[in-house]
């Protein structure tokens, strides 16, 4: 992949996000559309392409119930494979809701506003606001959080998850190499639900220096030209 000249990915990670998204009727009814938008931007080598066309084959072949089924357990019960970017950095913290408010206010700068429903730490949302961007400043984007995507990456591997391939794919797209990292094990369910400590301090869990105190931030300031300029909201 030519790292100093971005491939325009603005139809590949729309495509990313929605196969990100709960697998119901309207995702699997639009997968034939989804595969085409792949196949016409080519913004993906063919052997990732091929990864997440046999994704698509298997969530169209697939019993719903038993789709959607695998998908909660999957994204929706444990950290290690949460799309919720903000759990591998802050998990519990305090830190998590200034994060988050931050986030929301660089989307809004872009001109970008978002359902009452969905959080803005959520992998879908950020992968539809970088389609936003120029190419260049998609891939700087998606590179401040290539550390966090690289566990989310390692940890579906290590379940044998076909939809690891979409997280390969991302990691692709931010001009890194998809490949794996030791993944933490996770704690018991009752100690992930434990309630943090009032005054515990920030947590460094799932940072690039575990352990060690450190400003965490996954989105740059805006400087004074927003590099959403020249991009088409």
């Amino acid at each position: 992949m030519d790292f100093f000249a971005p491939p325009d990915a603005r139809l590949t990670l729309r495509v990313l996000a929605r196969l990100l998204a709960y697998p119901d009727a309207e995702l699997r009814a639009h997968l034939p559309e989804l595969r085409e938008a792949l196949r016409s931007e080519r913004a993906l080598g063919l052997s990732r392409r091929a990864e997440l066309e046999a994704l698509m084959d298997g969530l169209a072949a697939s019993d719903p119930l038993a789709a959607e089924a695998v998908y909660v357990e999957l994204f929706d019960r444990g950290r290690s494979t949460s799309l919720h970017l903000f759990e591998h950095v802050h998990g519990d913290s305090r830190d998590r809701g200034p994060a988050m408010i931050d986030l929301i206010r660089t989307y809004e700068q872009a001109g970008l506003l978002f359902g009452p429903d969905e959080l803005p730490d959520h992998l879908c949302v950020l992968l539809e606001f970088a389609s936003t961007l120029a190419p260049r400043a998609a891939r700087e984007f998606l590179a401040e959080t290539a550390h966090l995507l690289a566990k989310v990456f390692s940890a579906l591997l290590e379940r044998g998850s076909p939809y690891a391939s979409v997280l390969g794919a991302v990691i692709e797209l931010a001009g890194e190499k998809a490949q794996a990292v030791p993944v933490a094990s996770e704690p018991a369910l009752d100690e992930a639900w434990e309630e943090p400590a009032a005054f515990d301090g920030c947590s460094t869990q799932g940072q690039a220096r575990p352990g060690t105190p450190q400003p965490v931030q996954i989105v740059r300031k805006p400087p004074q030209t927003h590099p959403t300029q020249g991009a088409h909201a």
